[in-house]
């Protein structure tokens, strides 16, 4: 049986489109770009608030990204104030997580959130007890989809590769989980599709967060 389960935040525990979208939007007005819809955002999250920031300037024309430091800047500002702008769990997830806690399995987060942007919105949404570690993105370790968030993780649970799921709903998390060589599970309920999932090897996909349990 698996001893601990490592997710992803946004796309696979919380949908937190919305308030990267009235965040970035507000942004990019001021540069005269956007707004994007939703599906364009789903494109654009996954590898941090700077890369984020990049492919909305992308998508406006400014390729050589130009307006990036002022614009990074002013996300930054701005998302700290929407953080948890119509922020909500994925239905099933609460659920998955009492069950894991039954069995006593720890949980852990991982996100390329920036780590007090990823400490607010758990607390806000779980609370500060519902996960063992939470780990958002900053400057000590490399961002997924390096393994780095991951081996400390399991560096802190005191367990190998091999007693741990990992749950993402991108590429991104795919490589990472397949990097660390922990056993990845894709979500379909997030931002991306099974053919993004499978093309990034992941060792599974699964349609709602109980499925899960058959992997323990």
């Amino acid at each position: 049986m698996k001893k601990a389960v490592i997710f992803d935040l946004d796309g696979t525990l919380n949908n937190t489109l919305a308030s990267i979208k009235k965040s970035a939007d507000e942004v990019m007005e001021r540069f005269g770009f956007g707004p994007y819809t939703e599906e364009q955002y789903k494109r654009f999250v996954g590898d941090g608030a700077a890369v984020l920031v990049e492919r909305c300037l992308e998508a406006g024309g400014d390729t050589e990204h130009a307006y990036f430091e002022e614009a990074y800047a002013a996300y930054r500002a701005v998302f700290e104030k929407y953080c948890l702008y119509e922020v909500r769990p994925y239905e099933g997830i609460r659920k998955l997580l009492e069950e894991l806690q039954a069995r006593g399995v720890k949980l852990a987060v991982l996100s390329n959130k920036p780590h007090l942007r990823t400490l607010e919105v758990i607390e806000a949404v779980f609370g500060k007890d519902c996960f063992d570690i939470v780990l958002g993105q900053t400057d000590k370790l490399r961002r997924k989809p390096a393994p780095d968030g991951v081996f400390y993780i399991l560096e802190q649970l005191g367990l190998k590769a091999g007693e741990v799921l990992y749950l993402g709903d991108t590429g991104t998390d795919m490589r990472t989980g397949r990097a660390a060589g922990v056993f990845s599970i894709g979500a379909l309920w997030g931002f991306r599709d099974r053919a993004e999932l499978e093309e990034n090897h992941a060792d599974a996909v699964i349609e709602n967060p109980l499925e899960l349990l058959a992997y323990l």
